[in-house]
């Protein structure tokens, strides 16, 4: 939780550029209270860039359950992906080492846009931007 909150302070002051998307938004939405406020709060900090769903992400995600790159219990997680990916993020940051922060993962969506012509996107846990 420190890693996590200390990454927040580092972009509510402006050292990274935040993209949010709707798929994050319908997540935090399903929180409960007192999270979902507390979490409201912390995003109203930051100076956010919002994404939106396209029909490109829709298919590219679409793209990565056909090639196994999460299961269909995951397909929020690549929601998230594909729309890094088409909005040309240079990362996502998650706690999910289980199904997301994993190599098996990383290496399936890197290979998947390499063969669709995306740009790499690195999968790291917030520890990995702090700068230490």
């Amino acid at each position: 939780m420190d890693d996590t909150l200390r990454l927040w302070e580092q972009m509510r002051d402006g050292e990274y550029e935040v993209v949010v998307s709707d798929v994050a938004i319908e997540e935090l939405e399903r929180c409960a209270e007192p999270k979902k406020s507390k979490l409201y709060d912390l995003l109203g900090a930051i100076d956010i860039i919002r994404i939106v769903e396209t029909e490109e992400s829709i298919i590219l995600t679409s793209k990565y359950m056909e090639y196994g790159v999460l299961k269909e219990r995951s397909r929020d997680d690549c929601r998230h992906l594909s729309l890094a990916t088409i909005n040309n993020c240079d990362y996502v940051v998650s706690w999910n080492f289980k199904h997301f922060v994993n190599i098996h993962t990383i290496n399936r969506v890197q290979a998947v846009n390499k063969l669709l012509g995306y740009r790499e996107i690195r999968i790291v846990p917030p520890p990995m931007l702090l700068g230490e």
